[in-house]
């Protein structure tokens, strides 16, 4: 895709033809994933598509995304976008995740899909 934009087929929003099909074919390919990862490596594939991220940026980005929710207590996490980040406390039989936000009091819950390992 990213190939057949940069040979501009034709003229007018090139780039935005291009990384919507490609946001399509992801969608597909990443059915499986939670609707907020799926959105995350859809957009990751446009970008670069549209030229504004680099491959290895890209790449980085579905591995991460990709990864199976296997979490366990005592887990480093940070939700997706690293604003938050702390330690798992336990896993719950319907596979929400307790967990400490790092200098809170507190205890969080969250779906899995939600967070990230914390490397």
């Amino acid at each position: 895709m990213r190939q057949c934009h940069r040979r501009a087929p034709f003229l007018f929003f090139n780039g935005n033809t291009f990384a919507d099909v490609a946001r399509q074919i992801t969608a597909a390919l990443f059915a499986d994933l939670p609707t907020v990862r799926r959105r995350e490596v859809m957009s990751a594939v446009a970008h670069y598509i549209a030229g504004v991220l680099p491959w290895a940026a890209m790449v980085g980005i579905l591995e991460s995304i990709s990864e199976t929710a296997d979490l366990k207590a005592g887990d480093r996490v940070k939700t997706l976008r690293g604003s938050l980040r702390g330690v798992i406390v336990r896993v719950l039989e319907d596979g929400r995740i307790i967990w400490k936000h790092d200098g809170a009091a507190g205890d969080l819950a969250a779906l899995p899909e939600s967070l990230c390992r914390d490397d």
